[in-house]
């Protein structure tokens, strides 16, 4: 069986690659430097249901991307999360926060509407984090 992304994250994210379990898709909302991490593996919608070799390389792939995203942000916060509620695959959200960012300290979910990136903002935006991605080839999983 191959592996299909949800609907949803289609149309919402833009591909940025893959680690060696997840797809790493960016958000398409300009407020929030926001990367999610999708397990390539089909029908799982909890962490618990992967197998745990899986399990333990999400959280590596999970943990990596945390802290390049801060580095490379400057985040206040990093926020991780796996909800759900409604794209029910597995996805794991990691959003870069500022104590100054319009939702601080809330949760960023339901707040506002997302603001697609513009040409020139991806242009600037993609190219660093592609770079995290490609970096990630030479790591000891």
């Amino acid at each position: 069986m191959s592996f299909t992304l949800h609907p949803n994250l289609e149309k919402d994210c833009i591909e940025l690659g893959k680690l060696k379990l997840c797809r790493v898709l960016l958000m398409n909302d300009r407020q929030f430097p926001w990367l999610i991490l999708v397990p390539e593996r089909e029908n799982i919608t909890e962490i618990y249901q992967l197998s745990p070799d899986d399990q333990q390389q999400l959280i590596r792939e999970s943990s990596y991307i945390a802290e390049q995203l801060g580095t490379l942000f400057q985040a206040d916060k990093m926020n991780i999360a796996a909800l759900g509620n409604m794209v029910p695959q597995l996805h794991i959200h990691h959003v870069v926060r500022y104590q100054t960012d319009s939702a601080w300290p809330a949760p960023i979910w339901g707040k506002f509407d997302a603001l697609a990136y513009t040409a020139e903002e991806l242009e600037v935006t993609l190219d660093p984090l592609q770079e995290l991605i490609k970096s990630s080839v030479t790591k000891e999983w």
